[in-house]
């Protein structure tokens, strides 16, 4: 079935049902019970699931296939973020040529930067990507933003004005915000079912829909004779020059493809809120990235889609459990021990949940190298023991009382 193999498949099919009932997946509590902080069923964060996801996805292309760690992908982030709004600038609000536009610029920068980057493999590498980044946020954030070239509007951020010239816009027919064909992003209908209230947002199921397209090229990719080059790149380059092939061209366009991912999830980043900033540039947003595939884990297909989920949802809800949140879960402690517990817990949610996600990180890096997905699949295995093991029982015991 669309030329994936039934694990492939069964994988991509996983990947569409998660993504499509996510809105109920992940209100699994009552709107008004004390568990509710916990859900993450709302569109601005189910949108930021599926775009990190992307990105994750497009550095995992890089890095999980040729072994090229880049510290400066943020750079094709914000210049994709940059794209998306000055379309929306000089054409109008509807989100498709923004997207296209992040894309191609985007896949342009990655081009040039690759070029001079690849040159140079392992730290050497890193540090290229990373100064190139960096680069491009001391530009974005000063030089792009002189007034006789106001390119990027430093550290306001890039926006739209209305006496932006919007050629294709007519504020009398269609939103003045980000659209789809007429339908704005921001809109949702909500579904109330008892104590649950489900939402569903036309920005979010375009993001998903992109996503889940993403990740079907990413899987054709891996399958490829193009992907199998790769992971010869990352296994061992020198002998593969050995052969006579020339890896060069590979890495590039391994690079390039990866650059675009990334400029795809800026321009969706814009789509969904029209203002880009140098920020999304910063060596944060790349460490932040680089976090979420090894996480997920790194060369596998759903790893990256995983961590980049798991920690958009601790920066997004543990990062709001505060000292008063904690004493009402405790509350029905003695005094004494709810100051105690409370106090020995504070440190690692609200402001603190970075501490909580570095010691998980640590974790997972020693006890499990392959990521949350070799997690999965020694659950997997322990659960598949069992079960023989149960059978092989079940069987001698058949085979007993036969005998007898």
């Amino acid at each position: 079935m669309l030329g994936l193999t039934k694990k492939d498949f069964g994988l991509f099919t996983i990947v569409i049902a998660l993504t499509i009932l996510a809105p109920f997946l992940l209100n699994p509590f009552p709107s008004d019970s004390a568990m509710a902080q916990f859900n993450a069923g709302y569109p601005d964060l189910m949108q930021r699931f599926v775009i990190f996801g992307i990105f994750a996805i497009g550095f995992n292309i890089l890095f999980g296939l040729t072994g090229y760690l880049s510290f400066g992908h943020a750079a094709f982030l914000g210049i994709g973020s940059y794209s998306c709004v000055w379309m929306f600038k000089l054409l109008g609000y509807n989100v498709l040529p923004g997207i296209g536009l992040s894309i191609v610029v985007s896949g342009l920068f990655a081009l040039l930067i690759g070029f001079i980057s690849l040159r140079r493999s392992g730290i050497y590498f890193s540090i290229l990507t990373l100064a190139f980044a960096q680069m491009s946020f001391a530009l974005a954030y000063s030089v792009l933003s002189n007034p006789k070239f106001n390119l990027t509007n430093g550290e306001s951020g890039l926006q739209v004005y209305t006496n932006d010239p919007q050629i294709f816009h007519n504020s009398a027919t269609t939103v003045d915000a980000p659209h789809l064909f007429g339908v704005a992003m921001r809109a949702t209908e909500v579904l109330n079912i008892g104590g649950w209230s489900f939402q569903f947002n036309m920005g979010y199921y375009l993001s998903a829909v992109i996503m889940i397209g993403c990740f079907y090229l990413s899987i054709r990719l891996f399958r490829s004779p193009f992907g199998m080059m790769l992971r010869a790149v990352k296994s061992n380059q020198q002998r593969l020059n050995y052969t006579g092939l020339n890896p060069k061209p590979y890495t590039l366009a391994a690079f390039v493809i990866s650059g675009m991912y990334a400029g795809l999830a800026g321009g969706l980043l814009s789509a969904m809120d029209p203002l880009a900033g140098a920020e999304r540039m910063q060596w944060t947003a790349s460490g932040e990235v680089v976090l979420m595939t090894i996480l997920g884990g790194a060369g596998t297909l759903i790893g990256p889609v995983l961590g980049a989920g798991f920690i958009k949802y601790f920066e997004n809800i543990f990062s709001k459990i505060n000292e008063a949140t904690l004493h009402s879960w405790f509350a029905f402690l003695p005094d004494g021990m709810e100051d105690f517990v409370v106090a020995i817990i504070y440190p690692f949610v609200g402001k603190g949940w970075h501490l909580t996600l570095g010691l998980m990180f640590m974790a997972v890096v020693i006890f499990l190298p392959g990521g949350l997905v070799q997690g999965g699949q020694k659950l997997a295995t322990v659960f598949r023991r069992d079960r023989k093991s149960a059978d092989a029982e079940k069987t001698a015991g058949d085979q007993r009382n036969a005998s007898e």
